[in-house]
């Protein structure tokens, strides 16, 4: 999808048609922002997607489809103001489980990979100054014996946030990247298999959105590098960084 709007700012939201990847995307369009979104499927509030192939698992592959997509969008490099990557996945398991193979991989790829990719794009894409969001997980700060794909996946983020704000990475010139590490996101899915849990705890979307458009528009200081915990208590909201 395409438009002939001319918005002075511009974000690429990578898993913009996910539960969270739409409220970035309303988010930011909201605001008057360009958005490019990048998933399985087209996003009808975004200016312009960027349709991937499921059927295309390979991380070199997608990466120059994508690279390549958003280039034609762009025209010039380092034009973009803000790369937000919500893209990801959940799953459970510890060392005894058949499927820990399959799910590693699984994780690595939605995790990881698009990660990875969208930290490369920032490097030719992202504006001096600009702005690189990725999702974390507050349970991979530390051993999760359950769920141990998704902890290594999950940690693996947050470690290329301390690489990308480490000097000689590679990344735009006072441009800063961060990541979010929520607890329990309040999704449709989630209410849908903990039915009983206290919802009070759990962190509406919008106030993902919100806090990560309020990062991209300088409403808010940033400190490149910063890990924050999303902590959510009688339906308030706190980033506590790490």
């Amino acid at each position: 999808m395409s438009s002939t709007t001319t918005q002075n700012k511009h974000v690429v939201v990578y898993g913009g048609s996910g539960g969270l990847g739409l409220r970035v995307v309303d988010a930011f369009a909201a605001a008057k922002w360009r958005v490019t979104s990048v998933d399985f499927r087209p996003v009808a509030a975004a200016t312009d997607s960027i349709v991937l192939d499921p059927a295309q698992t390979s991380l070199e592959a997608t990466g120059a489809h994508v690279k390549s997509a958003l280039s034609a969008i762009t025209k010039t490099a380092n034009s973009v103001d803000a790369i937000v990557n919500v893209a990801g996945g959940w799953a459970g398991g510890n060392l005894l489980d058949d499927d820990l193979y399959k799910n590693v991989s699984l994780m690595i790829s939605q995790s990881v990979n698009s990660a990875v990719i969208t930290a490369k794009l920032s490097a030719t894409e992202l504006k001096s100054g600009g702005l690189l969001v990725l999702v974390g997980a507050s349970a991979a700060t530390s051993g999760t014996p359950g769920m141990i794909a998704y902890g290594i996946a999950k940690a693996g983020v947050h470690h290329l946030v301390s690489s990308v704000a480490a000097p000689g990475s590679g990344f735009p010139e006072g441009a800063k990247v961060t990541a979010i590490l929520p607890v329990t996101l309040d999704t449709p899915m989630n209410r849908k298999f903990m039915p009983d849990a206290d919802f009070s705890k759990w962190t509406p979307l919008e106030d993902i959105s919100g806090k990560i458009l309020s990062w991209a528009e300088g409403q808010e200081s940033l400190e490149s590098g910063t890990l924050f915990r999303v902590v959510t208590e009688d339906s308030k909201t706190s980033y506590v960084p790490l």
